[in-house]
């Protein structure tokens, strides 16, 4: 069956036909091949729509000349996309990682043709989706029409990842590097970041926590804990060295202890060799891995979230900058719901102080007009950037405004204060003298 599937990428893409709604698979996971072909056949197609997550790549689709044959629509945002979007040539949908395959389910992202990269498949038929099961497995089972390119350098993980050859259309077969995307080394302001985060992180935690560079510097600062486990939409190469030195064992979970599970993966060679037939980790769909109920099993959730803006009542602003997408919801809210309810989690918003080399306070009297609030101010419980740890949890309007005042840069605090106190969030120091 497999055999007979077999074909050029170029003769798979006929499979596409006008109107059909795509998916790409995820990140790492890109199938450049496939994408490759189907840009090629651009001329050939007319209102083809475009569903992915994570974009990796060049996304050739999302250039101006491809306008009247793909309409992108991102679910989540990456550099390579922006300026479609930002254009009006492309879509942002905002939406939470965990729900997009109920929308699949409910017909409200219908799903005709799926591109797909995988492993090869197994004595039994089965092909592994390797780094990235996120929500194109559940893709691949509602699509019509599912193309997978199948390449011998993509790691079979373990889990919920396998699909049978018996609902593939058609096989490309390449040998290729995955994308990578290699962790950079985090800045100073970074590093002060993380210790203030691992600070709150005890032995025997479940970690969520992003890509980027407090993450990276964050598990850096976590080689003297002890039993850390791993619960998170996606893990990046600073958890390998900590799973080699047992730091990271998942022995005290309480929900799949001795198992990392992860929806999807972006990292480097160095993290996809360590994945191959690995079964400490455990490939789960997105639907289960950031769903608040499953998340909230595990005791001690630590979950570990980015901003773009947090304002001095709590609002956090992580998909856009003022009134253009820069991201999405990502996993953002499941987790800090999930690690909300967890027993003795805490969900944390960690960000630099400042943006633009310190000339914006990202600690800000409101947010910028237009700017989308992913986590509302009920939600948040802990806020972290170089100067400190604020907790908002259960606090005032006034106590907010004064703690997260205090971990403000110092250059922007009296600003803040003077709008907390014009505002009447604060009392005026005078009034108290």
């Amino acid at each position: 069956m497999y055999r007979d599937k077999i074909c050029g990428a170029d003769q798979a893409i006929d499979f596409i036909r006008s109107g059909d709604r795509v998916w790409i698979h995820t990140g790492c996971a890109t199938p450049e091949v496939l994408v490759g072909a189907m840009v090629r056949r651009a001329r050939d197609l007319q209102d083809v729509e475009i569903y992915h997550m994570v974009a990796c790549g060049s996304a050739a689709y999302s250039q101006p000349e491809m306008a009247s044959h793909f309409r992108l629509n991102c679910l989540f945002l990456s550099g390579c996309v922006r300026d479609a979007v930002a254009e009006g040539r492309a879509d942002y949908t905002p939406v939470s990682l965990g729900d997009i395959e109920r929308l699949m389910d409910s017909g409200d992202l219908p799903v005709d043709v799926a591109l797909i990269q995988t492993a090869p498949p197994d004595a039994h038929g089965f092909l592994s989706l390797g780094v990235s099961v996120d929500c194109t497995l559940a893709a691949a089972l509602k699509a019509r029409v599912v193309i997978a390119e199948v390449n011998d350098q993509m790691p079979r993980t373990l889990g919920d990842t396998f699909l049978h050859i018996s609902k593939v259309a058609a096989v490309v077969e390449t040998s290729r590097p995955l994308i990578e995307l290699r962790p950079e080394a985090p800045t100073p302001v970074q590093e002060g970041v993380a210790r203030h985060v691992a600070s709150l992180i005890p032995d025997g935690a479940t970690l969520q926590m992003g890509i980027g560079g407090i993450p990276n510097a964050v598990l850096a600062c976590l080689g003297d804990r002890r039993d850390l486990g791993i619960h998170s939409e996606m893990c990046s190469d600073g958890v390998v060295p900590l799973i080699e030195s047992g730091v990271i064992n998942g022995a005290r979970k309480s929900l799949h202890p001795g198992k990392a599970v992860a929806g999807f993966v972006l990292g480097s060679k160095v993290l996809f060799d360590f994945l191959h037939r690995n079964p400490a980790f455990e490939f789960r769909p997105t639907r289960y891995v950031n769903d608040p109920f499953v998340i909230a099993q595990n005791d001690n959730m630590i979950s570990i979230n980015s901003a773009l803006q947090v304002d001095i009542t709590g609002q956090v602003c992580s998909d856009s900058i003022g009134t253009r997408p820069y991201s999405g919801f990502g996993g953002q809210l499941d987790f800090i719901r999930g690690a909300g309810r967890s027993k003795g989690g805490k969900p944390i918003i960690a960000l630099p102080a400042t943006a633009r080399r310190g000339a914006l306070s990202r600690i800000v009297p409101m947010l910028d007009p237009g700017a989308g609030v992913v986590t509302t101010r009920s939600d948040v419980h802990y806020v972290v950037t170089e100067y400190g740890v604020a907790y908002l949890r259960g606090k005032t309007l006034r106590q907010r405004a004064e703690a997260l005042i205090a971990i403000a840069d110092p250059r922007f605090r009296d600003e803040l204060q003077d709008f907390a106190e014009r505002t009447h969030h604060l009392e005026r120091k005078e009034a108290l003298v």
